[in-house]
């Protein structure tokens, strides 16, 4: 391979067999597709999520849509035209309260839960097919990486992990529990809507301000000066204006205050000195939030699997001038509360985006609702790059589950857009709700003409590396007369979109 170019490699291997749900425990029902990255570039796992796939560590999965029992929909966030809701600002303000006041909420409520659906939720048998003998000069010790192919386990227990549908996050359309095991929808109250005949409601302090003004004006005319002019009436567009999200995270705090919180923004590199001087704190706390959380035994959560599933990234980092200064890849947000880490938000920084791929925290701090502020900060985040690289502006949340309830807290992040499994075009979610009500699986673009615009229908472009060489497949073909690996190949190229498949190389033995 000659030059500096920097490449994607990738094996490939398809979701014929299925295996346990890890949200409906179906023990054979799930079904995705699966790559495992030895290195990718930013633009192409951008241009990969933007197809439905999702990294968990090294793997890279991509659920069969009209196959799996519950499918896995790419949902994102506009995070500049984000306005956070009652809840939000109930959490925001919970965290503000306990770092001024040192106040730790009692209970759970509105936080994540405690217990994990997650336990044994990918593909048992990939693990065999990463042992290729790759032999290419860009990339160091592969066998070994492959030896480690991950499952997508740690992935989906990110996901349930951030679910916080309690309380008053709850969505009203989410189905009511009965003793008997049955669900039922709460009846709405029969109501005639507004009065058209009587004033628009206001504010009780607007009308308090009113009435002052009144007594005011009546005071002085009986004392015989000039009543103050009573300014106009405010409209409830002027006194209803939402705040932003910086006021609420920005908001000052007290000099006495009983805690300090720090975020710290840490590239995931064990060349980078302060990755590497917390790395022991952070894998502790990982291991503390898995077993405590999640119920993992010891050996699940050890150092090795710490650094395989949350530091082993394939995501090379990456500079551009008109691009964040902090660059794009991999990265953990830590928070520091009074000197140690109590919880760390993994991310990836992307072209035109912020990707959350998973969060862990101290358990003693499960009732400030971490998965949801941390969530927000992520979003603030975004925003602030966003200043800095303007085609960065979105915020994902990987994959919004409509078919387990505690997953659809990630709806409540608006506006947002579900990727359409058929077509990949982004689709408002209120306009996706409705069809999945009625059905687990739905093609939110209605057009029905419409189809992948960006599918690649020759297969001899798709990128090969062969026996340390790059190379057209059209041109492996030929060099390997009689393979048998042209359907495995043409669903390759399908899945990853015309875009990548002329980028990426596809390594074959």
């Amino acid at each position: 391979m000659a030059g500096n170019k920097s490449y994607t490699i990738v094996e490939y291997f398809g979701g014929d067999d299925g295996y346990r749900c890890g949200y409906c425990k179906n023990q054979t029902g799930n079904f995705s597709h699966g790559m495992w990255t030895h290195t990718m570039t930013v633009q192409d796992y951008q241009d990969l999520i933007d197809r439905g796939w999702r990294r968990s560590g090294k793997y890279v999965y991509k659920p069969i849509m009209n196959k799996t029992c519950c499918p896995q929909y790419t949902i994102r966030c506009h995070a500049l035209k984000f306005q956070p809701s009652k809840s939000h600002k109930k959490i925001l303000k919970k965290m503000s309260k306990f770092i001024s006041k040192g106040e730790l909420p009692k209970g759970q409520e509105d936080g994540e839960p405690m217990e994990s659906v997650c336990e044994d939720a990918g593909p048992r048998e990939h693990g065999k097919i990463c042992h290729s003998d790759l032999k290419c000069a860009v990339v160091t010790d592969l066998q070994k990486e492959a030896a480690e192919c991950p499952t997508i386990t740690d992935a989906q227990k990110k996901d349930e992990a951030d679910a916080a549908p309690t309380g008053s996050e709850t969505s009203r359309k989410d189905p009511v529990c009965v003793p008997d095991g049955r669900t039922t929808a709460a009846a709405p109250k029969p109501g005639t809507g507004a009065d058209a005949s009587r004033p628009p409601c206001r504010k009780a302090k607007d009308l308090r301000k009113e009435r002052r003004l009144q007594k005011e004006q009546t005071r002085q005319l009986a004392d015989g000066a000039s009543p103050i002019v009573s300014p106009t009436p405010t409209t409830p567009a002027q006194t209803n204006q939402p705040k932003p999200l910086e006021d609420f995270m920005t908001k000052s705090l007290p000099e006495n205050s009983s805690h300090g919180l720090e975020v710290r923004l840490v590239p995931v590199s064990f060349e980078d000195p302060q990755f590497t001087a917390s790395y022991e704190q952070s894998a502790a706390l990982y291991a503390c939030y898995q077993m405590s959380v999640h119920g993992d035994d010891p050996s699940e959560c050890s150092e090795s699997e710490f650094r395989r599933f949350l530091c082993d990234s394939p995501l090379e980092a990456e500079y551009s001038p008109d691009g964040p200064e902090v660059g794009y890849g991999s990265f953990h947000q830590q928070y520091w509360l009074d000197g140690r880490i109590v919880a760390v938000g993994v991310i990836d920084i992307l072209p035109t985006c912020v990707s959350s791929v998973y969060l862990y925290y101290h358990p003693d701090f499960a009732s400030l609702s971490l998965g949801s502020y941390s969530a927000l900060r992520e979003i603030l985040f975004t925003r602030q790059l966003q200043k800095q690289s303007p085609k960065l502006s979105y915020y994902y949340l990987g994959f919004y589950i409509h078919s387990c309830p505690k997953m659809r807290y990630k709806g409540q992040y608006r506006p947002s857009d579900l990727l359409c499994p058929e077509t990949f075009a982004w689709v408002p979610i209120e306009r996706c709700l409705p069809q999945l009500e009625n059905s687990r699986y739905a093609r939110f673009n209605q057009d029905p003409d419409a189809g992948d615009s960006r599918l690649l229908k020759d297969i001899a472009l798709v990128l090969v590396l062969y026996r340390r060489t790059v190379m057209p497949y059209g041109v492996y073909a030929r060099k390997r007369k009689g393979s048998s690996d042209e359907a495995e190949v043409q669903q390759y190229a399908g899945l990853v979109g015309q875009d990548c498949a002329e980028r990426i190389l596809l390594y074959r033995a």
